[in-house]
C-alpha cells in the first residue's frame, strides 16, 4: 500500500479529514492506556453518520474488532475494521466530558499550562465539527479505539486497564467518502490517576482493490455485505 499522509497527535488533540473511499486508516498508540474517540460522517451527505445502535444490532455484537463494520443511519456500510492488534474496541461509552476528567485527573486550564491542558472527548469534537458547519445536534454515540468495556453477569460495567500498549493499532477502510473525527483524550470510565495518554499516529494509504468475495469484513457478516451493497447502489446513482 502506498502511504499518502501521516501525523502525529499530541496527548489532547483532535484532528478531521474527509477521507475518499477506499483510504486504509491507520492508528497506532505510541503510549500505553491510549483512547481515541471517533466520529464519522458520509462527507456528502452529513445526516448520514455512524450508527452505533444499527451497527451493533446487525452484527449481533457489543465491541468492535477485526471484521466489523460500521454502519450507517441509511443502512449503508461507511467504513470496514480490516485489522488490529487487539480483539476489542469499546462502540457504547461516549465521551469523557469536562465533568469526567475534572473528577478523574483534576484541573489544569490553557492559562496555567497552555497546550498540555487536560482535554476532554466531548469539547475536543464539537470544537472540531464547528469546521465543518456542525453542531451540538450532530454528536452521535462515538466509538472508542484501544478501550474495553465489559459487563459483568450483574449488569454492572468494568473499564479494563491496561488493555492497549505502546504499538496497539487499529486499521479501518473507508467504504464511502468520509469526514473522519479523531480525539485523542482519555475514556469517560478511565480510573482516577494521573492523566493518561500521550501521542498517537495516524497514517493514511491507499487502499487495495476489494475482492468482496474474500474480504474479511463483508464475508464476516451477511449485514455487512448487503450494508456494502447498499453503499454501492448509493455511490453509483450519486454519480
Amino acid at each position: 500500500m502506498t502511504l499518502i499522509h501521516s501525523i502525529e497527535l499530541a496527548n489532547g488533540q483532535v484532528w478531521s479529514a474527509v477521507l475518499q473511499k477506499n483510504r486504509i486508516l491507520k492508528i497506532i498508540s505510541k503510549n500505553d492506556s491510549p483512547n481515541v474517540s471517533a466520529l464519522f460522517y458520509n462527507a456528502d451527505q452529513y445526516l448520514d453518520r455512524y450508527n452505533m445502535p444499527d451497527t451493533l444490532k446487525g452484527q449481533h455484537i457489543s465491541k468492535l474488532s477485526t471484521g466489523s463494520g460500521l454502519h450507517s443511519d441509511m443502512g449503508r456500510l461507511m467504513a470496514s475494521l480490516v485489522d488490529s492488534n487487539l480483539d476489542w474496541h469499546d462502540p457504547v461509552c461516549g465521551l469523557s466530558t469536562q465533568a469526567n476528567i475534572l473528577k478523574s485527573f483534576g484541573k489544569k486550564s490553557f492559562a496555567e499550562v497552555r497546550n498540555d491542558a487536560y482535554k476532554n472527548g466531548f469539547d475536543n469534537i464539537l470544537t472540531e465539527i464547528g469546521k465543518h458547519g456542525l453542531g451540538l445536534k450532530d454528536i452521535v454515540p462515538n466509538i472508542n479505539f484501544f478501550s474495553k468495556v465489559f459487563v459483568n453477569e450483574d449488569g454492572t460495567m468494568h473499564y479494563q486497564s491496561n488493555h492497549a500498549k505502546t504499538d496497539a493499532y487499529v486499521s479501518l477502510r473507508t467504504d464511502m467518502k468520509l469526514l473522519t473525527v479523531l480525539s485523542n483524550t482519555p475514556h469517560p470510565f478511565h480510573p482516577k490517576g494521573p492523566y493518561p495518554g500521550g501521542a498517537i499516529k495516524i497514517e493514511i494509504y491507499e487502499g487495495p482493490t476489494i475482492e468482496p468475495t474474500s474480504d474479511v469484513c463483508l464475508q464476516s457478516r451477511p449485514e455487512n455485505f448487503r450494508a456494502w451493497e447498499n453503499t454501492q447502489t448509493y455511490l453509483t446513482l450519486s454519480e
